[in-house]
C-alpha cells in the first residue's frame, strides 16, 4: 500500500475529494497536473508544505460520510458516469455560454475589451472539448468497457489498431492539460469571475456559468487523469500478464 508521503496529489483527490478544495486554496492544480508530488508543486511557490499536508491529513483524519468512492466503481459504470454527467453537462453549458459570451461583447466591449478574449477562448474550448468528447466516446471508452467486459467473462482481448491503451489516454490528458491552461486564462481575465462595478445582471450570470464550467471541468478531469485512466492502464496489463502465462 503507498505512503501518503509519496503520493501525487491526484491520488491524493482520488482517495479524498475534499482534498481538492486545500490544494485548490492554495493555487495548485489537482486535475490536470495531478501527476506531481506536493514537493514538487510546491518547490516554486512560498507555499509551506508541512503547512500544507497537515492541512490535507486533518481532511483525510476526519469522517467523510455519504461520499461516492469512484475508486470503487467498475470502469464501465464510471466511464457511463462520466459520459452522463460530465459529458453532457459540457454539451449542453457550451450552448449556454456562448450567446451570453456574444451579447457581452456587443454590449460592454467597448468598454472591457478583455471581453473579446474571453469570448475567443470559450470558443477554442467549446470546439475542441467537442471533438474531444467525441474521440473518447468514440475510442478510448468503448475500448475501456471492452476490457471489464473480457476481464469478467475471462477472455482474452485483441490489441487495439491503436496498439496499447496508454496511447489515447496520452492523448487525452494532453488535451485536458491544454484545457486547464485556457481556464487559467479566462479566469484571469475575470478577475476569477468577478464581474466589474458597471457590469449588467448578463455579465454576473456569464461569469457564474464561466466559473461553473471550470469547477465541473476540474472534477471531470480529476475523475479520467486520476481515477479512469491509471485504472484502464492497470487493467490492461492484466491481459499482458494473462499471455504471458501461456
Amino acid at each position: 500500500m503507498q505512503t501518503l508521503e509519496k503520493m501525487t496529489i491526484g491520488e491524493y483527490v482520488a482517495k479524498d475529494f475534499r482534498t481538492a478544495a486545500v490544494f485548490s486554496k492554495y493555487g495548485i492544480d489537482f486535475c490536470c497536473k495531478g501527476n506531481r508530488t506536493i514537493e514538487v508543486a510546491c518547490e516554486k511557490t512560498n507555499i509551506d508544505t508541512d503547512q500544507l499536508k497537515s492541512q490535507l491529513n486533518t481532511v483525510l483524519a476526519t469522517k467523510n460520510e455519504g461520499a461516492i468512492d469512484f475508486k470503487s466503481w467498475p470502469l464501465d459504470l464510471l466511464v457511463d458516469y462520466i459520459k452522463k454527467t460530465h459529458h453532457r453537462y459540457v454539451q449542453e453549458k457550451t450552448q449556454v455560454i456562448l450567446p451570453f459570451l456574444d451579447k457581452l461583447c456587443k454590449v460592454h466591449g467597448a468598454n472591457h475589451p478583455e471581453l473579446f478574449e474571453i469570448n475567443d477562448l470559450f470558443i477554442g474550448c467549446a470546439s475542441e472539448l467537442a471533438q474531444h468528447l467525441e474521440n473518447e466516446e468514440g475510442v478510448l471508452f468503448p475500448f475501456i468497457k471492452k476490457m471489464v467486459k473480457a476481464s469478467i467473462d475471462n477472455q482474452f482481448i485483441k490489441e487495439p489498431s491503436f496498439g496499447t491503451v496508454n496511447n489515447p489516454i496520452a492523448m487525452m490528458m494532453e488535451e485536458h492539460e491544454a484545457e486547464g491552461d485556457r481556464f487559467v486564462k479566462i479566469a484571469e481575465l475575470t478577475n476569477n469571475y468577478t464581474p466589474p462595478a458597471d457590469g449588467c445582471s448578463t455579465y454576473r450570470v456569464t461569469y457564474a456559468m464561466l466559473s461553473d464550467f471550470e469547477q465541473d471541468l476540474h472534477k471531470h478531469i480529476h475523475l479520467e487523469n486520476n481515477i479512469l485512466f491509471p485504472s484502464a492502464v492497470a487493467l490492461e496489463k492484466t491481459f499482458s500478464a494473462q499471455e504471458s502465462n501461456f
